[in-house]
């Protein structure tokens, strides 16, 4: 695969704009918002890991579908998931849809592997940490948990595909020092080793910066976008996150797609 080399204007571009969309005010109406709404390093994760895995498609759809488990879980999204108290919303075999793919069967499997994954670890972040030292591998360990429990329409089941809202989820837990990002993770992830939340928008902004020569939104075309964006950002490739944001929202045709 040729090696992309980023043009001075475009680095200059990509760091203003990062700069400029990296604040408080990026927290309104993007999914991160309700992982702030809580208290404490075990429910933040939890409720970040639950806003992560229901963020796709519309956000007006999903945010609300998002809200309704922070309220049902009482603002405690860990001891409700810990407990089993999500068992009253959820039910096993019930068919009926709760957020597009997911039916309330999905959500009762899916709740089920996170509970056991804390009764068995303590918690999500205890877990990635005896498992994983960078973000590749916490990618890695994350998807294989749940493909053991059976709930790969929530998580993939592998790193083939992109792994988007896995790989957004790590910036929000290991990124420190950033008015967005937690970085509940920090200590044991070095956030130069995670990778770009990819999805076909970003892969389309990508080719047309001339980050990225050519692929589909698969792992292997995030992990060339993460090194593309660490000749702009060596210490810190996923500022670059914010930063293809910030171009989106300063293109016009882009800009539509994300609403």
């Amino acid at each position: 695969m040729k090696e992309v080399v980023v043009d001075s204007a475009t680095r200059e571009l990509l760091r203003s704009y990062a700069a400029q969309y990296e604040t408080a005010e990026f927290l309104n109406g993007d999914p991160s918002w309700w992982m702030h709404q809580v208290y404490g390093d075990q429910n933040q994760e939890t409720m970040a890991f639950l806003a992560s895995s229901l963020s796709f498609g519309s956000r007006k759809q999903f945010m609300p579908k998002i809200g309704q488990l922070l309220e049902w879980s009482g603002g405690d999204a860990f001891d409700w998931v810990r407990t089993g108290a999500f068992n009253v919303c959820f039910h096993k075999g019930d068919s009926d849809c709760y957020y597009r793919l997911y039916n309330n069967d999905c959500m009762y499997n899916f709740l089920s592997a996170c509970q056991q994954l804390i009764v068995e670890h303590g918690s999500l972040g205890a877990y990635v940490r005896q498992n994983a030292s960078t973000g590749m591998q916490a990618v890695e360990a994350i998807c294989s948990y749940f493909c053991g429990c059976g709930v790969s329409v929530v998580v993939p089941k592998n790193t083939q595909s992109a792994c988007k809202r896995v790989c957004m989820f790590l910036r929000w837990m290991v990124r420190s020092d950033s008015p967005v990002d937690l970085g509940l993770w920090s200590e044991f992830i070095d956030r130069r080793t995670l990778i770009m939340p990819l999805d076909t928008h970003v892969l389309n902004q990508s080719l047309r910066l001339g980050l990225l020569s050519s692929g589909t939104a698969s792992m292997s075309a995030a992990i060339r976008l993460t090194t593309s964006l660490s000749t702009i950002f060596p210490d810190d490739p996923l500022k670059g996150d914010f930063a293809l944001f910030g171009y989106g929202v300063n293109n016009v045709s882009e800009n539509k797609k994300r609403q």
